[in-house]
């Protein structure tokens, strides 16, 4: 079986990891409550609007490889869902916070997944962030981290998860023109106004 995640059972998985940390009293979640967990407009990148049948089609793939289970019986009246990373992978709570907020909001730099993490997991430093990347890239069977290519104009490089295979290659970022180049062109913008307003005059003299 293919165990690669879609866009949004990727977004399904963070989601669980993410509400398990942060308000442990309302997990496991409802599919609706789900919904709005994918949906929500806080710490998402993009940000979606998916609906109940898209999550749950999502939810039924993500049970079968193992990343999602299922909650029904006892005091539960609805189905509830929680994830199954840790033990699928086996991984830490460190791995387990940088891989959450890299499938909540994209590649990110070491500094920002140290700063956007700290809810999930407090990290000493950016040393240990960066360990943490490391040890997910080196990982056997096979990686869970990519480090992607540093953009043009850019001094620090992105990770990516490959929890969905490898990452789409980026559009590069078209650098922005220095301000040396702004004033030049504003300089040549007053000079032809300046001639054109002489040019005016010249009509009444």
């Amino acid at each position: 079986m293919d165990l690669r995640l879609g866009p949004v059972e990727a977004r399904i998985l963070g989601a669980l990891l993410e509400k398990d940390i942060t308000t442990p009293e309302y997990y496991p979640l409802t599919l609706n409550a789900l919904v709005n967990a994918c949906n929500q407009k806080s710490n998402r990148d993009p940000v979606v609007a998916y609906g109940e049948t898209e999550v749950s089609l999502a939810l039924d793939e993500a049970k079968q490889k193992g990343f999602v289970t299922a909650i029904t019986g006892g005091s539960n009246r609805v189905s509830k869902f929680g994830h199954r990373i840790g033990e699928r992978l086996n991984l830490g709570r460190r791995e387990v916070a940088i891989l959450c907020e890299l499938m909540l909001r994209g590649p990110q730099t070491p500094g920002e997944l140290r700063s956007r993490a700290a809810r999930l997991y407090e990290f000493e430093d950016l040393e240990e962030v960066e360990i943490v990347l490391r040890g997910l890239m080196e990982r056997e069977p096979g990686a869970l981290v990519a480090q992607l290519p540093r953009q043009p104009g850019s001094r620090e490089v992105r990770f990516a998860h490959l929890l969905s295979g490898e990452p789409p290659a980026e559009v590069p970022a078209v650098a922005a023109p220095s301000v040396d180049a702004e004033v030049r062109a504003l300089r040549e913008e007053v000079d032809q106004l300046k001639e054109e307003f002489a040019r005016f005059r010249k009509q009444f003299e």
